[in-house]
């Protein structure tokens, strides 16, 4: 018997070695992406470190943009790095096990990752799904009313943002909740100029809003 401990106290030793070896080279990628830019002459990076995620669902949402301003500023490119920085920023807990695992997968894998599934799976295991919630009943109801339509269209792509919906009932929200006689404007241009994607519609509706205020000045 105590044998069988001390063999799964060693085992149990190897692994978190194993995976702390394996995060110290993901930190090391990250901090070689930095140092590359600066070798390279770029400006030196205006944003703050993202901080450490250790699982709190109710920080996720924060802490998501802070690590994609810092990636974005600090320009490490391609999937694998930009993975492997966020990885690195993952620790404790089920945060801890989700990180051995994509490592793992990042050992394993010889093809690049997909980007949108990694954003996608890592918001679906950690965000905060009583916000999703909220926001998919706000998002709902969310009628223009009298607020300006540039800062209407801001928040309503903040509570897009948040809910699962595809593009084209999104597309369905956003023409129901914002001001009729807008729509109607649409609604009656030409068929080759009538807006068919989501950013279509969000030009449009903006370019209406704007000829309203031109007109009225």
């Amino acid at each position: 018997m105590t044998r069988i401990l001390a063999d799964n106290e060693e085992a149990s030793t190897s692994e978190y070695k194993q995976t702390d070896t394996k995060m110290s080279v993901a930190q090391a990628t990250t901090a070689a992406a930095v140092s590359e830019n600066v070798q390279a002459g770029l400006p030196k990076n205006m944003i703050p470190d993202p901080g450490w995620f250790d699982g709190d669902r109710s920080k996720f949402e924060d802490w998501s943009r802070r690590i994609r301003l810092f990636l974005k500023s600090n320009r490490v490119n391609g999937t694998d790095n930009r993975i492997t920085a966020i990885l690195a920023c993952l620790r404790r807990g089920v945060v801890g096990i989700y990180t051995q695992k994509k490592l793992d997968e990042l050992d394993e894998d010889n093809d690049t990752q997909d980007w949108d599934e990694f954003v996608k799976e890592i918001k679906t295991t950690f965000s905060d799904k009583s916000k999703a919630a909220d926001a998919e009943w706000k998002i709902e109801t969310f009628k223009q009313g009298k607020r300006n339509t540039a800062d209407f269209i801001i928040d309503f792509k903040a509570l897009a943002m948040k809910v699962d919906t595809d593009e084209l009932y999104t597309i369905f929200l956003l023409k129901k909740n914002v001001r009729h006689d807008i729509i109607k404007m649409i609604l009656g241009y030409p068929p080759i100029a009538m807006p068919k994607i989501l950013k279509e519609w969000k030009v449009a509706i903006t370019s209406v809003e704007q000829g309203y205020e031109s007109t009225e000045g």
